[in-house]
């Protein structure tokens, strides 16, 4: 898949089209399917790049009709360079961050809710990205009123004293605290991914011994799954095995559990 990526883009970069384009770009293609699922982020992109998207995408779809291209933003990054006060700067960003900063190529100040309007990033991405452009230890933007909270009256300019020893800069994201109920959320959304795993594997196991007694079955599971689960979920997985008869309890000994066939 990688080297396929590497090839498309060798294709693009001698072609015509690339030529539109007014600065360095590169894109992966990879096939879905392959690779883990990501969250898809809508966001208004920058016109610059917008047109460069459509350029690569036209391209691509003309040497590989019947095929769709699906843009992960999320996982996006720039290198920009940065005019400051006293020396100019290049900042690795992500994409999110890159849109947010070039805005501020037309105009002094931005507010938060222009930024907002003008990137099309659902609040808690946008609150996120300008956290850390302008409240982490790195920041390339300066908001009024002071604080480490993004609010809806803030409102944002470029900081002319930016100071940093090196030439190129990574400026991070900033991580957002989940709260405990989307903490349970996401947790059960993990369960239920892996309970198919879990599944598969207790019927493997029953299959093989054809009968086992409750804590050996835990200690076998425990050395086959990869990732940590709690005694309470694996006796959901057993019951809900046992109502859909893939294993039963043995009549003399309800610690023991056997494979039926």
């Amino acid at each position: 898949d990688m080297d396929l990526s590497k090839d498309t883009m060798e294709s693009f970069r001698q072609s015509k089209v690339r030529q539109e384009i007014d600065f360095d770009m590169h894109v992966q293609v990879l096939t879905m399917g392959y690779w883990p699922p990501y969250p898809t982020v809508d966001i208004k992109l920058p016109p610059q790049m917008e047109k460069a998207q459509n350029i690569f995408r036209d391209f691509y779809l003309s040497k590989h009709s019947g095929r769709r291209l699906q843009w992960q933003n999320t996982l996006g990054h720039c290198v920009l360079k940065v005019d400051f006060a006293k020396k100019s700067k290049q900042l690795s960003v992500s994409l999110f961050q890159s849109a947010v900063l070039l805005l501020f190529n037309h105009q002094t100040i931005c507010n938060y809710k222009e930024i907002r309007d003008r990137t099309g990033l659902e609040e808690g991405e946008l609150k996120r990205t300008l956290q850390s452009l302008a409240c982490a230890k790195v920041r390339p933007l300066v908001k009024a009123p002071k604080g480490a909270a993004i609010n809806e009256d803030d409102r944002f300019k470029v900081n002319m004293d930016f100071k940093h020893q090196l030439y190129r800069i990574r400026i991070n994201q900033i991580q957002m605290k989940e709260t405990k109920e989307e903490r349970e959320k996401t947790n059960e959304s993990v369960f239920q991914d892996r309970q198919y795993q879990i599944d598969a594997a207790i019927v493997r196991i029953l299959k093989t011994r054809k009968s086992i007694i409750h804590t050996t079955l835990m200690s076998e599971l425990y050395k086959l799954l990869k990732f940590p689960f709690k005694a309470s979920d694996m006796k959901k997985r057993i019951e809900s095995l046992i109502e859909r008869d893939y294993m039963a309890r043995d009549t003399d000994d309800a610690q023991t559990y056997v494979y039926v066939a």
